[in-house]
């Protein structure tokens, strides 16, 4: 019966008492206990139910690779679900609730599971919600979605806070054991920085539970002395409470820290997220001892021999007074003398080899602690928790031949070194046939892009599992790490342990049932996921020989522990029922995190109203204190229109484009995208990502260019602008800045990555404000010497050029149709310039227009929007701009995809201007219907308006639109219904409503 000792627990304080809460039982602990420990010093056998059956789970592991023991935590803004009780640290007040039972943990309705596992195999859920396929929307998918998932949803918002750090390193070491205290030292030495981390509070890892000498003195000073060392050294960083999570190409290292789950009071986050970047990282990750496979080994009191070990020296905590340990190796005999010394009873150790223990065999013996070699486990009895065990011989049909009384079972399967993170960046595994367990082939080790290995394995996660070869391998590891940065390590002695010389394990995965064992009694692998040796089996039957394969149609491995108990013993499992060795059948692959992290720490601080931050450019502030009315684009906030009092929406917008016509106008354009593209290829690489050519503009010069995706359909425009030979500036949309960057690197990384080219995107450095309407020139040549003229500036070029004293840059382009120039200066002169023109343009009666007059502007004049005319179907030849697709040059990006059939097809909607008859506006979007009803009984339908606005220069309501046919029916007349039922009649007509010729944006 679970206790507390009078003896052993080191990292516990039994003066403090701290109060928690376990289903609504008021339960208290010792300060240092993590809940698990907690749970079983109260007693709390039963702390889950399995997925699929709903059967009886109690904690098995003490570390990140427990399977079963997963709460919902805390309550309202704290709610957590699925957190493991072995890795949460007590603390007062803390709550928790057992998941995936109804109405209670001890009475389950979805027992009845385990009543019905025989019409329940693996894979039974593809097959059986096949037919009838009309029960799938009603009858199975409703069920399939109540079934899913363990814990519950959080409602409430979260109200801790979560934070990413960024840390530049030379060496990483992960895992703070002895072996990664070793090689932090050693690589310490050398002089380069090192970083080095571990996932729980206490440093030292197993070494300290084991209580085996370094240099002949008691481990706990040698991990005193050393972590000592380490603290003093400046190039040295030490954080606990952090996991290595992932790690990625170029030394990328992924760290989740968790800051204050223990403490949730405590100023500061609750998590933090780690983005690591090191030149060599060591992972010093450890081994995960292995179950056995045995009927009944999921019943609650069935634990892990080292999690019972660790319970007893750790925390002080007996998981049973009378303990059964059955294993296939030595270590397993060091938890029956932990135990015995503790003064608990062990009745029997059952080693499956006929011969081994050695030594601890000996010791065991010797405390009176009966061995019985050959034998293995028949069957576990109880139900919510160990009664007792049935024994047979290890070899044969598995008859049992005595029961033994007990209330514990300790099993070890033996060690899997953590080869996660090695495996994440690329890493391979070879399979070591003495121990029984892949380790990493240092061989194969994850290459940088020169080929240099940068990830080191050490100790127990390299298979080092003796003392004496743990510490000699990290010590190696350090100088390894070291060496790679081209850094000398100092002389210095190796810390020595006496080697344990434990004979070979004996690959015994699965032991022998009894002759007819209850049918409810089965031999599991993965405890959450319920998934039994039989099913592994049957799936090798039903012809799922990839391991990858066999794990998803029984689910082996994919529960929230990721198979850290489970995959190995599968593996063998699967390899058994090929007929094939192990090393054939593979791994599954490795993928981080090595264990669940928050979803609020990946977020970080982007949530709430900074979960998207407002952008906002350097007139923002004048804008609010001028009656601007905002419109989300994109992340930004621009100036729909400017309102003055008493004025109305539609009247400011009426007002703006009618000053901009008649005389001056400012617009804020620093939203629009500006991405820099130097180097001698850039020409080169801008012709493949725009229609037109760009390679042949001349410095000076601009071009408006169409810029489309692989499928052929349009995803930005803009106007290019030539600095230099090598050097361009490239304008794209407000919204399109950022995924248009993102685009060219992806195809400058990914495909041609041998090409001179350098992006950037530089949308913030400048300010960019257009100066519109007849007046331009007049109020710009108060502020300039500079040339400025039709001639000295023409249309379409740029020139540097000084306003008010202020170097800037001037653009002579225009999306309003009237005399404009856009002037880019740095951001910290925006303001200043913006309030010199509004001074001087004073006696232009100089007004400011938003993106609404600007969209109505370009609209008269027949100018695409991106995002109007375009909605990720339109291709440039829809709205008859075959003008701006080079007829000079072999590819762009799309070029192929255009003139596919359904491309190229006649039948395609083209761009149109359309006018109503009566002069009213058209609904955005709205449809022209044709003749004739389709199949469905709907209209027909032979186009559909993209923009549509009413224009004060004309008067009228004006539109344009993808119309069947449409430049060939000019002067025809379309129904456009509307929702009310109301039908609108509008002309064809050209697409540019006002100054075809484009004179006043010439002059």
């Amino acid at each position: 019966m679970s206790t507390r000792l009078a003896t052993g627990g080191r990292l516990i304080d039994r003066a403090k008492t701290v109060k928690f809460t376990f289903n609504g039982k008021n339960l208290e602990g010792r300060a240092g206990d993590t809940l698990a420990s907690a749970l079983l010093a109260n007693n709390q056998m039963m702390v889950g139910r399995s997925f699929k059956y709903h059967r009886p789970r109690g904690i098995v592991a003490s570390g990140g690779e427990e399977p079963n023991a997963l709460f919902n935590m805390g309550e309202g803004a704290r709610f957590e679900p699925n957190q493991r009780a072995t890795t949460t640290e007590l603390f007062d007040g803390l709550t928790c609730r057992s998941q995936n039972h109804w109405p209670n943990l001890e009475f389950d309705v979805g027992a009845i599971n385990k009543h019905l596992s025989r019409f329940l195999p693996a894979g039974f859920y593809y097959k059986m919600f096949m037919y009838p396929r009309s029960f799938w929307k009603h009858v199975y998918e409703p069920f399939i979605r109540q079934s899913a998932g363990l814990g519950q949803a959080p409602k409430d918002r979260d109200q801790d806070k979560y934070e990413h750090f960024y840390a530049f390193t030379d060496i990483l070491v992960i895992g703070g054991g002895v072996a990664g205290l070793q090689a932090a030292k050693t690589a310490a030495l050398s002089g380069a920085k090192v970083m080095l981390i571990e996932q729980t509070p206490d440093w030292g890892g197993r070494a300290l539970v084991e209580g085996l000498p370094i240099n002949g003195e008691p481990v706990d000073k040698f991990v005193q002395e050393i972590l000592s060392e380490l603290q003093e050294m400046p190039n040295v960083t030490l954080r606990n409470r952090m996991m290595g999570a992932g790690v990625y190409d170029h030394g990328y290292v992924l760290g989740y820290e968790r800051v204050n789950d223990h403490q949730p009071d405590a100023p500061g986050p609750r998590h933090r997220l780690w983005r690591i970047r090191a030149g060599q990282v060591i992972t010093a990750t450890g081994a995960i001892e292995r179950p056995l496979s045995f009927a009944g080994n999921d019943i609650p009191g069935v634990m892990l021999a080292s999690a019972v070990r660790d319970y007893v020296v750790n925390y002080g905590v007996s998981v049973g007074d009378r303990t059964v340990v059955v294993t296939n190796n030595d270590d397993a005999y060091r938890t029956a003398i932990t135990l015995k010394n503790s003064g608990l009873d062990v009745p029997a150790i059952i080693d499956a080899r006929a011969g081994g223990g050695g030594a601890l065999a000996d010791e065991a013996r010797s405390l009176g602690i009966r061995v019985e070699n050959g034998k293995a486990l028949s069957k576990v009895k109880g139900t919510r928790r160990v009664t007792g065990v049935a024994i047979c011989a290890q070899a044969g049909e598995g008859a049992v031949l005595e029961e033994i009384k007990c209330d514990a079972v300790a099993m070890s399967g033996g060690w899997s070194p953590v080869v996660h993170l090695w495996s994440h960046c690329g890493g391979k595994l070879i399979w070591d046939e003495s121990s029984a367990m892949f380790r990493p082939d240092v061989d194969k080790s994850p290459t940088g892009d020169a080929g240099e290995a940068f990830v080191v394995p050490a100790g127990a996660a390299n298979g080092a599992l003796d003392l004496a070869a743990t510490l000699a391998d990290a010590d190696a590891a350090g100088r390894t790490a070291a060496k790679a940065l081209g850094r000398k390590v100092k002389a210095a002695k190796a810390p020595t342990a006496e080697a344990a010389n434990e004979a070979p394990i004996e690959p015994i995965w699965m032991m022998p049932q009894g002759a007819r064992p209850a049918l409810r009694m089965k031999s599991w692998l993965d405890y959450q996921n319920d998934v039994k040796v039989s099913d592994v089996q049957l799936a090798a039957r039903e012809g799922y020989e990839s391991v990858e394969h066999a794990k998803r149609y029984t689910t082996l491995g994919m529960a929230t522990d990721q198979g850290k108990l489970s995959n190995i013993n599968g593996l063998a499992i699967l390899s058994d029922a090929l007929n094939q060795p192990i090393p054939q059948t593979g791994t599954t692959t490795f993928r981080p995190p090595y264990t669940p992290i928050s979803m609020a720490a990946i977020a970080g601080e982007a949530r709430g109203e900074i979960f998207q931050p407002i952008r906002k450019t350097v007139l923002h502030e004048w804008h609010e204190e001028n009656g601007a009315f905002f419109e989300p684009v994109g992340a930004w906030r621009r100036p729909y229109c400017f309102q003055k009092s008493g004025e109305s929406v539609e009247d400011a917008v009426i007002r703006e484009i009618n000053g901009t016509r008649d005389s001056l106008a400012l617009l804020d354009a620093s939203t629009l995208g500006k991405i820099i593209v130097k180097g001698p290829d850039a020409g080169k690489f801008l012709d493949m990502l725009y229609t037109n050519m760009m390679s042949t503009l001349k410095p000076g010069k601009c071009r408006y260019g169409l810029m489309c995706g692989e499928n052929g359909f349009l995803i930005d425009d803009g106007v290019v602008v030539r600095l230099d030979e090598d050097t361009f500036l490239c304008h794209t949309t407000t919204g399109g800045a950022e995924s248009i960057h993102g685009h060219m690197e992806d195809w400058l990384q990914c495909e041609w990555w041998d090409w001179k080219v350098y992006t950037a995107n530089v949308t913030e450095q400048y300010a960019q404000i257009a100066v519109v309407g007849p007046n331009a020139r007049k109020v710009l040549e108060k502020l300039t010497s500079d040339d400025i003229s039709a001639e000295g500036l023409p249309f379409m070029c740029f020139k540097d050029i000084t306003l008010d004293g202020v170097p800037c840059r001037a653009y002579r382009i225009s999306f309003s149709g009237e005399l404009s120039y856009e002037i880019a200066i740095p951001a910290s002169y925006g303001r200043a310039l913006w309030d010199k023109l509004l001074a001087e343009g004073a006696e232009f009666n100089v007004t400011t227009y938003g993106t609404e007059g600007l969209h109505v502007m370009r609209a008269e004049k027949g100018f695409i929007m991106i995002g109007d005319e375009t909605d990720g179907t339109v291709i440039p030849q829809d709205l008859n701009m075959g003008w701006a697709i080079s007829k000079k040059k072999d590819d762009y990006l799309g070029k192929r995809a255009q003139e596919r059939s359904h491309m190229a097809d006649p039948t395609r909607w083209k761009l149109v201007g359309l006018e109503t008859i009566d002069g009213s506006v058209l609904p955005d979007g709205a449809y022209g219907v044709a003749d004739g009803d389709n199949a469905n009984g709907q209209r027909n339908v032979q186009g559909r308006v993209t923009s549509s606005y009413y224009s004060p220069t004309l008067n009228k309501g004006i539109a344009m639109g993808l119309v069947l046919h449409g430049p060939d029916r000019m002067g025809e007349v379309i129904d456009f219904p509307k929702v009310d039922g109301e039908v609108i009649k509008a002309r064809i007509v050209d697409q540019v409503f006002y100054d075809k010729d484009g004179e006043k944006q010439n002059v």
